[in-house]
């Protein structure tokens, strides 16, 4: 078998809006077609800031490297495109259209050979992928509004857990690093307000999007765990910054989950090593696909870590980091965005089973869906790789 075409798609769902700002959610999927009619599908969706086209362009990039190969040497194929950008850096736009590639060649072969890819990974040591719910808060404002959409959206789904950013002030991301006493009290009424609203044994995890200094983020983080009982708080410094990390870490009460922004499993290793986390989170359309977060989410269980990919992005983020969740001994749970069900379901011939706070995905091959070509192309946003660039 070979590999005959490939093709990026980037699709826009719908338009998102949080903290008074609208922007459009754009989601990369990728197509690689072989000489035995088998198409693999992956996803190197990216958000904000037209991450998913520059994916997208990437991806048609490293086109000429994967005509006429063989789809099964994931192996080689991941090493090829990751190690040929080594100069510039292979981490970010390379790492996401590897992770892209890797899925989609995972799909083909698990079509190939008629069986899921969580049996080729080893067989699912579980019926069903656990769920933590985030995207369910959009347009909140007010402590009543949080309390009032967790009531009405997340608990009626049946879920035990759910994740938000209670500090939409500090939208503009990491610059002093700081936060008002303003938007301090505001975040605390904000989580008292849900957590009165779920009762105490619900899991509430805070997401500080890696916005915070460290007096700032022991400060804020703290706070939340004593009023409220967080179950983590989520990149609590810039990802960039190990050595932060390293400082917060003795001085929070909360458990730390960090790894969305990280990519590769060598970007973990000093994670691992320092003790710096209590969960582990990458992202597959960023990390490099289905094979990479299988070896992070192997090295994380030799530290006793609990695995829980960040998903915010697409249908086949959903999917495919589904399949390698019911893979895994040490999984927690898998995120997912409340608001973007139907997105997820309307790019698919048929919608995602959803339920009692669980996903429960399909015995079928590969990723186990069906992509609607035909609502994708009707839905895509053209992409070009200049032909004049070599």
């Amino acid at each position: 078998m070979k590999i005959t075409n490939l093709r990026a798609y980037v699709v826009e769902p719908f338009t998102w809006e949080w903290a008074g700002i609208t922007r459009p959610l754009r989601w990369m999927f990728l197509r690689i077609d072989t000489d035995e009619g088998i198409t693999g599908w992956g996803e190197g969706s990216s958000f904000p800031h037209h991450g998913s086209e520059m994916v997208g362009l990437g991806a048609l990039a490293a086109k000429e490297l994967l005509i006429g190969e063989d789809p099964t040497n994931i192996e080689v194929l991941w090493q090829k495109m990751f190690r040929r950008h080594t100069s510039v850096g292979a981490r970010g736009i390379t790492s996401a259209v590897v992770s892209a590639v890797d899925i989609a060649l995972w799909d083909i072969i698990g079509k190939a050979a008629g069986k899921p890819v969580y049996e080729l990974l080893g067989g699912k040591m579980r019926d069903d992928v656990d769920m933590y719910a985030n995207g369910w808060f959009d347009n909140c404002v007010t402590p009543e509004q949080y309390a009032d959409a967790a009531r009405n959206v997340v608990l009626p789904a049946g879920h035990t857990a759910l994740k938000f950013d209670p500090f939409p002030e500090h939208e503009v991301g990491f610059l002093s690093g700081g936060l008002t006493e303003e938007g301090t009290e505001k975040a605390s009424d904000i989580v008292t307000a849900v957590r009165e609203c779920v009762g105490s044994k619900y899991e509430i995890l805070i997401d500080a999007h890696g916005r915070f200094n460290l007096p700032t983020a022991v400060r804020l983080g703290n706070r939340l765990f004593e009023e409220s009982n967080i179950g983590w708080f989520e990149e609590p410094v810039p990802a960039e910054s190990n050595a932060a990390l390293e400082l917060v870490r003795p001085q929070l009460n909360a458990p730390i989950s960090v790894g969305e922004r990280l990519f590769t499993r060598f970007d973990f290793v000093e994670i691992f090593e320092k003790r710096l986390t209590d969960y582990v989170m990458p992202d597959i359309c960023l990390a490099g696909g289905i094979s990479e977060m299988r070896k992070i989410a192997n090295m994380a269980e030799a530290y006793h870590l609990p695995f829980s990919p960040h998903n915010a992005q697409g249908t086949l983020q959903i999917v495919s980091g589904a399949q390698l969740c019911m893979t895994l001994p040490n999984f927690y749970r898998l995120e997912h965005a409340m608001t973007h069900i139907s997105g997820y379901n309307r790019f698919l011939t048929e919608p995602l089973n959803f339920h009692d706070g669980k996903l429960t995905l399909s015995n079928k091959p590969g990723l186990g869906v069906e992509m609607d070509i035909e609502e994708i192309e009707r839905s895509s946003i053209e992409i070009k790789w200049p032909e004049n660039l070599n």
